[in-house]
């Protein structure tokens, strides 16, 4: 029997190439067209400790990492005792007979000596090329694409790389065949069929900064901190060149402050941080609020407060993101649900922040950071670009005298102003008077009203039911609501990813249900209290492991929580 999807884990120490095996079957899958997903967690040390990361390969689209599994990859005897839960009952355990030995004690399961195997074709790096040498056994990919990705992957010209590739086709092969010999057997896996549209696989980071470059990101400065450091790498990398600044700074105070210079000055300005580093932002956001000063802010959430669960993923950065700072504060907030709304969702904040002449935050989370996803390929040269509105006139210029939104001058050109954190007047000059508060206030949240080109999905939306998921929560509740519909369950489909303001047109819909169903990754319910307060009866399905929701666990929830809602509207 043919298989359309199949999902495999790694599971080990860190350092045993538990990542590096997952990534090359990864991009080994997505080169010959099949969609891939992958999901990593590793401890918050620098190496060792225990890690996974899981790969779902299939030739349909895909939106989540995959429920069971169907082949466990274990390195250590730690990784098989915490993983084999999972294991569906005719999935196969290849474990690394270097370590430890099952015996009888699983009877789908064979040992696979991969380090000996890599040095025997002389290449003591090429473990990695074993094990997923046999996985491609278990599911009968063809031998072929891993050769050919193999092939691709190191072709550098350079002098040695005829005998890597040949030394890792070697591997590949040997894996395959002690694979062969076990006996095991998944099905065979449907040939892929590939898109008619150029693809790219890509991370979660490394799509957001790809798309604020291609909106005119000019000015980057951050401080590495999980989970996003790989965005300020990013940048170092691809960003510099002429008119155009990144810096690695010695601080997130720094981080703020520095792209609220920028901001002022004229230039298209960004950082990213988590939570920790976030907190430390709030005064300078709360300045980039009051003086109307353009910036955005990616907050890459991880697991709970202080130092928390550094590499786990959690969505409850909301009400901070919404309120960082004391005060009347209400920042926009974007919180993309998958790796091509990352790209989206940057040039969407950079263009807000200079429609509106304000910051703006995306909140993105770890599991969506860190994951790589095969996407269609963006095409940079179509992405739309806002720029400010810039005072050129003559001085005298009141830069806060309008009721909303004003021209805004540059340092060194006509209609200086001061940018300032005390309430103020037209030309920026402090005043405590109460009718100037009252008039600064209501300018700062009119403003908002200029951000009401959020779009929003709908399916079956006059289920007087729906879920509405937000942030990486989307793939796997789109995946329980499409199980839900196949058992004839009414429910309906709402999402968007613009937080905060949310599309006019959704609100009203959302207003009308008799209950609004949330799945989110924090213990509060975050989103769902948001909502209440915007007159919606919305209520949570809450999870806060530090690990993203199961598609299949969260339709038995959403289906419980249908019927508790219809016992409760019967009378007794």
């Amino acid at each position: 029997m043919k298989s359309r999807d199949f999902v495999v884990r790694f599971a080990g120490e860190g350092g045993q190439g538990v990542v590096t095996s997952a990534e090359a079957l990864a991009r080994a899958a997505a080169q010959v067209g099949y969609h891939v997903y992958t999901f990593a967690t590793f401890p918050s040390q620098i190496l060792g400790g225990p890690t996974w990361t899981q790969v779902r390969i299939s030739t349909n689209p895909v939106q989540s990492q995959g429920d069971s599994l169907d082949i466990l990859v274990a390195f250590n005897r730690y990784a098989y005792d915490n993983h084999i839960s999972e294991l569906r009952p005719d999935g196969v355990v290849i474990y690394n007979s270097e370590e430890f030995d099952l015996g009888g004690e699983s009877g789908r399961s064979f040992g696979m000596a991969v380090d000996q195997i890599a040095k025997e074709v002389n290449n003591a790096r090429a473990a990695n090329m074993v094990v997923i040498g046999g996985v491609a056994q278990l599911v009968d990919m063809p031998v072929k694409y891993l050769e050919d990705f193999v092939v691709k992957r190191f072709t550098r010209g350079r002098d040695e790389d005829a005998q890597i590739i040949e030394s890792n086709i070697k591997a590949l092969r040997a894996g395959a065949e002690v694979a062969r010999k076990s006996g095991f057997q998944l099905g065979e896996l449907e040939p892929p069929t590939p898109p008619k549209y150029d693809q790219l696989l890509i991370r979660g980071n490394e799509a957001l900064a790809l798309g604020a470059t291609a909106a005119g990101l000019n000015f980057y400065v951050g401080y590495p901190i999980s989970p996003a450091t790989t965005i300020l790498v990013w940048m170092e990398n691809n960003l510099p060149g002429k008119g155009r600044f990144v810096h690695q700074v010695s601080s997130e105070i720094e981080a703020i402050t520095a792209i609220l210079g920028a901001g002022y000055a004229g230039a298209r300005s960004m950082t990213a941080t988590a939570g920790p580093g976030f907190s430390l932002m709030s005064e300078g956001l709360g300045l980039a609020w009051m003086a109307e000063i353009p910036l955005v802010v990616i907050d890459v959430q991880r697991g709970g407060p202080a130092t928390g669960l550094p590499t786990k993923t959690e969505q409850s950065d909301l009400l901070s993101a919404l309120h960082p700072a004391h005060g009347d504060v209400k920042l926009p907030v974007i919180a993309p649900g998958t790796v091509e709304e990352c790209f989206e969702a940057s040039i969407y904040a950079l263009n807000w922040a200079e429609r509106y002449q304000g910051p703006v935050i995306v909140l993105s989370e770890m599991a969506l950071a860190e994951r790589s996803q095969n996407i269609r390929k963006p095409d940079l040269g179509a992405v739309k670009s806002e720029r400010r509105k810039v005072y050129t006139g003559s001085n005298g210029y009141q830069r806060y005298e309008a009721r909303e939104l004003s021209e805004m001058p540059l340092p060194g050109g006509p209609g200086a102003y001061v940018a300032n954190g005390s309430e103020h007047d037209g030309m920026g000059d402090t005043t405590h008077l109460p009718e100037r508060h009252i008039r600064g206030t209501e300018r700062r949240f009119g403003k908002l009203n200029l951000l009401n080109d959020g779009h929003y999905e709908a399916e079956h939306a006059s289920s007087p039911i729906v879920v509405l998921p937000w942030g990486g929560s989307k793939g796997p509740a789109r995946e329980a609501f499409n199980l839900l519909r196949e058992q004839g369950v009414d429910i309906g489909w709402l999402y968007t990813m613009f937080l905060h303001p949310m599309p006019p047109k959704l609100l009203e819909i959302l207003r009308k249900k008799e209950l609004v169903i949330v799945p989110e990754l924090n213990y509060q319910g975050q989103f769902s209290s948001i909502l209440r307060g915007d007159g919606i009866r919305a209520e949570s399905i809450r999870q806060y492991s530090g690990l993203p929701f199961k598609a299949n666990e969260l339709a038995v929830r959403l289906k419980a929580r249908i019927k508790q809602h219809q016992e409760r509207k019967v009378p007794a």
